[in-house]
C-alpha cells in the first residue's frame, strides 16, 4: 500500500492515548495475604454465562502470584480512586497499606470506595503479544448506588464532566 506508515510501538501508544479507558484493581488473596494489580482493558464478553475479560502484561510481577489462585476480585475504581490505582500500578511493595478491603463472597479483596466489583474465577488465558488475555467467570457483583468511574485517557486520570442521565 503506497501512503501508509509503520506502526511503530510508539505510534500505537500515541494513538491509543486518544481512547478512554476506565480503571481497575484485580485483587486475589492467596497464602501470603493480599496481592492487587492495576488494568485499564477490563471488559464484559459474554451475559450468558457471564464473563469478563482484562490484559496484563508479560512483564508483571504480581499476576503470577494471582494466577495459581485461580479467584478474584475486579474492583471498578471510582472517580476518587486515583491514589488507589496509583498504588496498584507500581511494581513491588505492600499495595494494600493505607487501602481498606473486605473479603467478597469467594474471599478474595473488595477494595473500600469500589465503585463495582465482580467476583470470579478464571475461566482461562491467552497469550496476546506482549500482554495476556485474562477471561473470568462471574459468580457474584455489586455496584454502589452512586457514583462515576475514574478514566484515564491522555496519559492522565479524568472524570466524567457530567451525570448520566436517567435509565429508560
Amino acid at each position: 500500500m503506497t501512503g501508509t506508515r509503520e506502526v511503530t510501538p510508539d505510534r500505537f501508544r500515541d494513538v491509543m492515548r486518544h481512547v478512554p479507558t476506565g480503571v481497575a484493581v484485580v485483587s486475589a488473596l492467596g497464602p501470603d495475604g493480599p496481592a492487587g494489580l492495576a488494568v485499564g482493558s477490563f471488559v464484559s464478553v459474554s451475559l450468558d454465562p457471564p464473563l469478563v475479560g482484562f490484559f496484563v502484561a508479560r512483564t508483571s510481577t504480581t499476576w503470577p502470584r494471582i494466577e495459581p489462585i485461580g479467584r478474584f476480585c475486579v474492583n471498578v475504581l471510582g472517580e476518587d480512586g486515583e491514589h488507589v490505582s496509583r498504588a496498584f500500578a507500581v511494581s513491588g511493595g505492600d499495595k494494600f497499606a493505607g487501602v481498606g478491603w473486605r473479603r467478597s463472597p469467594m474471599g478474595s479483596p473488595v477494595l473500600d470506595g469500589a465503585l463495582a466489583w465482580f467476583d470470579c474465577t478464571l475461566h482461562s488465558v491467552s497469550q496476546a503479544g506482549d500482554h495476556v488475555f485474562v477471561l473470568a467467570s462471574v459468580h457474584d457483583l455489586s455496584v454502589r448506588p452512586a457514583g462515576r468511574p475514574l478514566i484515564f485517557c491522555h496519559g492522565t486520570y479524568q472524570r466524567l464532566g457530567s451525570r448520566p442521565g436517567p435509565r429508560t
